[in-house]
């Protein structure tokens, strides 16, 4: 007899392709449904090959996917068990659901410690970069609100790229998507750019300025003083 799916769906035989994608769909479903508790030994390979009409191989892949989202563990000698009833989010998918004052808080601990390595290691190419950004930030001025936070947010990846560290580089690059809206979001709300178009030149310069001069500890204050400040208006919007 078939296992009652969610809302009384059966785990029955699938549709032709893709199979994988269909057997692992159904698995879940046990899991995050209840029908498999947490600590529920799941059927075999063989019994569930022969319930959902697949190869054993199949079934392996749909496992495999499963324990990918850490939904269900193999024990070597005892078979696969449930040890969560809702799937693992990735990186990315965590970033999109999180505050934005949260994303704002980690954002600012790596771009202060870019800023300070920076002025460390900026080549001239760096400089030629940190130039042109912040020139097309102050072009800026004089476009829309999501067009400016577009170039500030450029400014700011050309001052985490001179600090030559690909691992600060990649975080930086999942940050940008889940702020970026939320910082269009802040522009509109406070009105920001009615009195100054160009909304923090001056301590977006002074960053830059500092960067230039290879002076880490003040690049690193004034990357810290310009985030708080932005960070302060988000919580308080």
């Amino acid at each position: 007899m078939s296992s009652p799916g969610p809302l009384g769906r059966p785990l029955g035989p699938l549709r032709p392709s893709p199979l994988v994608e269909q057997a692992t769909d159904h698995l879940r479903e046990q899991i995050t449904g209840g029908q498999w508790p947490v600590g529920t030994k799941i059927p075999g390979e063989t019994t569930l090959a022969k319930t959902l009409g697949v190869g054993r191989s199949t079934v392996r892949e749909a496992v495999r996917a499963l324990a990918a989202t850490g939904l269900v563990q193999a024990r070597q000698g005892a078979g696969v068990f449930v040890i969560a009833d809702r799937p693992h989010e990735d990186w990315p998918t965590r970033l999109r659901r999180a505050a934005v004052t949260d994303v704002y808080e980690v954002r600012m601990i790596v771009e202060v410690e870019a800023a300070r390595l920076a002025a460390e290691r900026r080549t001239e190419d760096d400089l030629v970069a940190l130039d042109g950004a912040m020139a097309a930030r102050r072009a800026a001025s004089s476009w829309g609100d999501a067009e400016f936070v577009d170039a500030d947010i450029a400014l700011h990846r050309a001052v985490v790229a001179a600090a030559h560290n690909p691992v600060l580089t990649d975080l930086f690059a999942e940050f940008a998507p889940a702020l970026r809206q939320g910082l269009i979001d802040l522009v509109d709300l406070l009105d920001l750019r009615t009195a100054h178009p160009g909304h923090g030149e001056d301590t977006h310069a002074a960053l830059v300025r500092a960067v230039v001069a290879g002076d880490a500890q003040e690049a690193a204050r004034t990357a810290r003083a310009e985030l708080e400040a932005t960070l302060g208006m988000l919580r308080g919007a």
